[in-house]
């Protein structure tokens, strides 16, 4: 295991331009599923696509061609029946209204004649056959109470009495007259209003009426987060290349922590690959040489082999008499 290097940063313009690519992708597929045929009983509605159209990426200058749809509606043979008396219909109302319409000139250009006098006679006179009667009834009755409670014509309270009387007749007969003046005016701007009514009602007959389809359900496909992916991906590298840090610092720690123990007590390690099992290279000292991990004499440890220190560090190693070599890890790792 050599020293580790961090890993390199991710390229932005690069993880731009492919999160561009994957939204693109995502709304082309989106859109497709959006566009579900319809079939009712009054005709059918597909879709179809019909071309492409170019998109240049603003960041890149890179085209591409993007899928192009027409929406086609088909009316049943019913269908096509009725919409073509429907439009019959509606093509003799416009004719009609535009005739119609030339007449608006000539009524708009003739004042109104608020005053109705012979409408205005034949009201009050119709009125006046039921109010003459009651109050000829009624001013006899007033007389013949006045004369019984003891009052002559010519006296204050008869004179009084036959004001009063007068007053409210003359009032019927004014609130006759307005009423019958009023339904006059009515009847005039019924009479004026009527054709004006007539053509409008005929121009917003002639509205063309369109075929009703059910909204298109909308998918919502949720589009590849790449650049999260990539962040991740570089934390994580990140993460691993930190621990990998830590990890080489704590070995290199312990075996110059090593060296100086045995340095200073003056004791020598044995480091014979002879005397070693299991034998597993773990790292790299800064002066080159292998670090390994190992079994000796039944135990676990971390140490470098005799005769690589010896091409290195020759002073470092000693040749027991048992004929295996020992290493002095204070000057081996210098």
């Amino acid at each position: 295991m050599s020293t580790p290097k961090a890993p390199a940063a991710p390229d932005p313009v690069m993880t731009a331009m492919m999160q561009n690519q994957l939204n693109r992708s995502t709304a082309i597929t989106q859109q497709g599923l959006n566009m579900i045929d319809q079939v009712g009983p009054d005709g059918t509605l597909t879709y179809s696509q019909t071309g492409e159209q170019q998109f240049t990426d603003p960041l890149t200058g890179q085209k591409y061609s993007i899928p192009k749809y027409t929406a086609t509606t088909q009316l049943s043979e019913s269908g096509q029946r009725v919409q073509a008396l429907n439009n019959t219909t509606q093509e003799n109302i416009a004719r009609i209204g535009s005739e119609q319409s030339a007449r608006i000139g000539d009524l708009l250009g003739n004042p109104v004649q608020i005053g109705n006098e012979a409408a205005e006679a034949r009201l009050f006179d119709l009125g006046s056959k039921r109010l003459d009667p009651m109050f000829q009834r009624n001013e006899e009755a007033l007389r013949t109470r006045l004369v019984n409670q003891g009052l002559r014509p010519g006296t204050a309270a008869w004179d009084a009495e036959m004001s009063q009387f007068g007053q409210g007749r003359n009032d019927a007969y004014n609130q006759l007259l307005l009423q019958g003046r009023g339904q006059a005016v009515k009847e005039q701007l019924t009479e004026r209003n009527q054709p004006l009514n007539e053509i409008n009602a005929l121009m917003s007959g002639s509205q063309v009426s369109q075929q009703n389809f059910i909204g298109t359900p909308q998918t919502q496909l949720a589009g590849t987060d790449y650049q999260g992916a990539v962040r991740d991906s570089y934390d994580a590298q990140m993460k691993g290349y930190a621990a990998q840090q830590q990890s080489q610092g704590a070995m290199l720690g312990g075996l110059f922590g090593l060296a100086g123990t045995l340095g200073g007590a003056g004791i020598n390690k044995y480091s014979d690959r002879r005397l070693k099992r299991n034998i597993r290279h773990i790292g790299t000292l800064p002066n080159g040489l292998p670090v390994y991990g190992y079994e000796i004499g039944g135990r676990y440890e971390i140490g470098l082999m005799a005769d690589e220190v010896r091409e290195l560090r020759p002073e470092a190693v000693t040749r027991m008499p048992n004929g295996y070599d020992m290493v002095d890890y204070s000057k081996a790792v210098l």
